[in-house]
Formats: structure tokens, C-alpha cells, sequence
């Protein structure tokens, strides 16, 4: 039975992309698409290498004639998100990921597609085969496991790469020019907490904040979306200052570090009569919240549920626990901090507080920050520190990744511009991410190294609504193509 994609334009790139799809290749789980990428390359006689992490080099002789021109690096990442439907049945591990067409647009059956970014590596792959395409030497450079925790950029030996031009295949909007990242670290906190039995007379009941959009730590933090801790933390100030006596048993929201917390719950106890003196804290809170956030959280919603009294909502939080948990949640930056003195309307620097669960005898919290300013990065991660220290909590820190400094006068950057202006008779959008490309760290590693990124047209990635525009992929791959032989003709 031939492929839904069979029919499609560029044959190269999607004949490339439909094998992919018929590849398993999670995170952490690349081996198979790396033997597919190998098995490619020895079949058309291209050198190929690998380092210690498992990133693959592949080496493309130039067009002929076209030998002397620079070397160009084209890069894209091998894995992909795997998320699926809950009614559908499917072992990423093992099983392909069954692309289709809708219109103008490729999706998957109830999976994420893994277009971000198969679709870049099998363009690169086109390249290299296709007769007509005009290019110097080329590298395609395929590292491993981008999507949770940058590794084969971080871990990348860069003796492998001769070249000094980048062109990083993995952004996700037709007609745009990326030129710069943020980069970015985690800070985990865990602040012991010391309990007491339940008071006589008191019954438990669970707050729960649900609705909110959550979303992307750093493409969406600019829109100020709610955080569900922050917002919980604000119900039970609101309350103790209202004079409710109010004890904690647990406090959990957000599950990645990466994500704006859509939900959190808080499990308290509260005198019998009390109860309705909550509610209308909550009910009060709950109208400030609307009027403050507005249309951009219109599912926002309160709940307040009473629970059964069993031995798990027995032990509470002394008072001095609770208030130092609640002071250091309320106190922890969160949202935009700066924005970008270079790039209109970006962001520069951000924070998230992203996640909080509380066990029997700490509390565990992770904050995730973004700055395309690594001194910007290191400040806002010592501000949480000092926060987090101040009430008493033990700190650690993972490695920071680099962000990608835009530099909008980049000889490749102009290249590029102009490659596409030629092309489409108009300009592209030139801008920058706040979020983490691989080119920060590859840049950082590599001296010398000039980048740019590109792509076609990618919604809703890291979902199983996540679609590519054919017609975009049309674009995206002419736009390369030109860049590539403009590059490789003398100045």
C-alpha cells in the first residue's frame, strides 16, 4: 500500500520523513533512526562518524565545481516528543508513527507526527540527494536526545565538524529568520517541614486551582498566563489574613520544569465552622484572579471539596512550616523579568516556578530560568537561591545551558535574509526564541561558528495535534536550497 505522503512535494523530503515515521525514535531511544541515517549514507558512499554521546556526523562531498566553497554545517535533532491520545493504543518504542493528510497540513493518528524535527533532518538528507542542488562540502550533524536535556549538543565533540556555517533546521514558523535563544537552568529547593497531629474539631478539605492554560515555560510566559501555585498560595494568605485558622497537610502543583503549572492542589484543615468563611475567600479570590488575568484564562476555576477524615490529612504542618512554605512560594519570582534591548518583544529573562510536592518531611520545588544573557541567567537563578536559602531550604542546581546572543549584522544571517527576499519577493521575520535551540551551545562549543535557524511551518509540537504545513515544507526547502548554492558560488 503506498504512503499517504507518497504524492507530496518535495518527493525527496517526504520519501526521507515517511521513513523516519516508520522509525522508532524517542529521547534516550535513537539508535534505530541513527542505523536508518548510517544505512542511508553507506548505500550513497558518504563518511559518516559518531562521538561518545551518539550524535552522528554525515560528510557530503560538494556539487562539483563548487569544492573550495565553505564548509555547511546542517543540523537537526534525532528524537522526537511521544505523546499519544488517551484512547489510543501505541508503543512508541516499538511501533511507527502513521503520518496522514488533511488538507494542506500532515498529522498523526492520535500520536505527536515527530515533524519537529524529522521534517529538518530528512530536508537535510534531500539535499544530499538531490541532482540539481548547488552546494559546497556539507556536514549534517544529528545529535541525540534535544528534547530532554540538549545531550548530544551539550556532550557534542566538536572535532567533528570542519565547518564554520550553521544552518539549524529546527524552528517552527514559515517565512522567519531565528538569530538568537535563550539559554537556560533549573534550581531545586527542598525545605524540611516538621508536623503536628490535627487539631480536635477540625475537618480537611482540598483547594484545588484547575482551568489554566499552562503551556511553554519560555514561548508563553510573555502572556502572562496563570500559575496554579502562585495562585493557591494566594487563597491561603488571603485566608489567614481573614483570620481563618488553617492548617496545611500537603501542597502540589506543576509536573514538568519546562511548563507553566496549570493545576495545583492544597489539602488543609479548617475548624467545622469555618468552612463557609473559606468559601468566600475563595469566592473573592477568585473574582480578582478573573478581573486580573481576563480573557487570557477564561476556564479559571476554584474548587473546594471536604474530605474524608482518615489518617492520611492527620498530620499537619506546624504553624512555622506552614508559614515559611507559603512565604517562599509567595515570594519566588515568576513570569517575565526583562525584555530584550536588541529584538523588539522579546523576552530576555524569565523565571518560573514550576513545580511544588510536598512530602512527609520536605518540600521539593524546581524553578526553571530563561535569559538570552547568560549574566541576566546567573543573576536570576542567585535571586531564587537567596530566596529559597533565606526560609531555610537546601539548594542545588543543574548545569546552565548557553543562550544565543541574536546578532543581526551575522554575514550568514544577512545571507540567509536575502536568499529568502530573493526567492519570495519579500522579507522575512527575523527574530529570536525564548526557548532552547541547540545553536547556543553548539556556538559556545565550536568557535567561530556563524549560525542561523529556519523551518517550515509546525503547530501545536509536542502534542498529538502536531501538524506540518505541506506547502511550507514547499518553501522551507527552496529557501535552503538557495541559501546553500548562494553560499557556495564566489563572492
Amino acid at each position: 500500500m503506498s504512503s499517504p505522503l507518497s504524492s507530496l512535494e518535495p518527493k525527496l523530503v517526504w520519501s526521507h520523513f515517511d521513513a523516519i515515521c516508520g522509525v522508532p525514535h524517542p529521547s534516550k531511544s535513537e539508535e534505530k533512526i541513527v542505523q536508518l541515517v548510517v544505512d542511508w549514507a553507506a548505500d550513497r558512499g558518504l563518511e559518516t562518524q559518531r562521538d561518545a554521546a551518539g550524535s552522528l556526523v554525515v560528510r557530503v562531498p560538494a556539487s562539483p565545481g563548487h569544492e573550495t566553497a565553505p564548509t555547511v554545517v546542517l543540523q537537526g535533532h534525532l528524537d522526537m516528543v511521544c505523546e499519544k491520545n488517551n484512547d489510543v493504543e501505541h508503543d512508541f518504542d516499538t511501533e511507527p508513527i502513521r503520518p496522514r493528510v488533511d488538507g494542506d497540513w500532515v498529522k498523526a493518528e492520535g500520536t505527536t507526527l515527530g515533524a519537529d524535527n524529522g521534517v529538518g533532518v530528512a530536508t537535510a538528507m534531500a539535499i544530499a540527494d538531490d541532482p540539481d542542488a548547488i552546494h559546497g562540502p556539507l556536514e549534517i550533524l544529528c545529535t541525540i536526545d534535544e528534547e530532554t536535556g540538549l545531550t548530544g549538543a551539550k556532550q557534542l565533540d566538536p572535532s567533528m565538524l570542519a565547518g564554520r556555517l550553521m544552518v539549524n533546521l529546527d524552528t517552527e514558523e514559515d517565512g522567519a529568520v531565528y538569530i538568537g535563544c535563550a539559554g537556560g537552568a533549573d534550581t531545586m529547593a527542598k525545605l524540611p517541614l516538621a508536623r503536628r497531629r490535627a487539631l480536635i474539631g477540625s475537618v480537611p478539605v482540598r483547594l484545588t486551582v484547575r482551568g489554566l492554560r499552562g503551556g511553554h515555560s519560555g514561548l508563553n510566559i510573555i502572556e502572562n498566563r496563570g500559575n496554579a501555585i502562585k495562585l493557591v498560595v494566594r487563597v491561603l494568605t488571603a485566608a489567614l489574613a481573614d483570620g481563618i485558622e488553617l492548617d496545611l497537610v500537603r501542597l502540589d502543583g506543576g509536573s514538568k520544569h519546562n511548563a507553566i503549572p496549570r493545576e495545583c492542589v492544597a489539602v488543609c484543615r479548617v475548624a467545622s465552622d469555618a468552612v463557609d468563611a473559606l468559601s468566600s475567600v475563595i469566592t473573592q479570590c477568585k473574582a480578582a484572579f478573573v478581573e486580573e488575568l481576563g480573557a487570557i484564562e477564561p476556564d479559571l476555576d476554584i474548587v473546594l471539596d471536604t474530605l474524608d477524615d482518615d489518617e492520611q490529612v492527620q498530620q499537619v504542618l506546624n504553624v512555622h512550616a506552614r508559614d515559611r512554605l507559603l512565604l517562599l512560594l509567595d515570594a519566588l519570582p515568576h513570569g517575565v523579568l526583562a525584555m530584550s534591548r536588541e529584538v523588539a518583544g522579546l523576552v530576555e529573562t524569565s523565571t518560573n516556578l514550576a513545580v511544588v510536592a510536598t512530602g512527609e518531611q520536605d518540600a521539593e520545588m524546581v524553578m526553571s530560568h530563561r535569559s538570552s544573557v547568560m549574566p541576566a541567567l546567573f543573576a536570576v537563578r542567585q535571586q531564587v537561591a537567596s530566596c529559597c536559602r533565606l526560609a531555610g531550604a537546601s539548594v542545588s542546581e543543574d548545569d546552565a545551558y548557553p543562550g544565543w546572543k541574536p546578532n543581526p549584522s551575522s554575514p550568514l544571517v544577512q545571507q540567509t535574509v536575502k536568499a529568502f527576499a530573493d526567492l519570495f519577493g519579500s522579507q522575512p521575520a527575523v527574530k529570536a526564541i525564548h526557548a532552547g535551540l541547540e545553536c547556543g551551545l553548539l556556538i559556545e562549543k565550536i568557535p567561530g561558528m556563524d549560525a542561523v535557524s529556519i523551518g517550515p511551518e509546525i503547530r501545536n509540537a509536542h502534542s498529538p495535534d502536531e501538524m506540518v504545513q505541506i506547502s511550507s515544507v514547499q518553501r522551507f526547502y527552496r529557501h535552503v536550497t538557495k541559501l546553500l548554492a548562494d553560499l557556495a558560488r564566489p563572492a
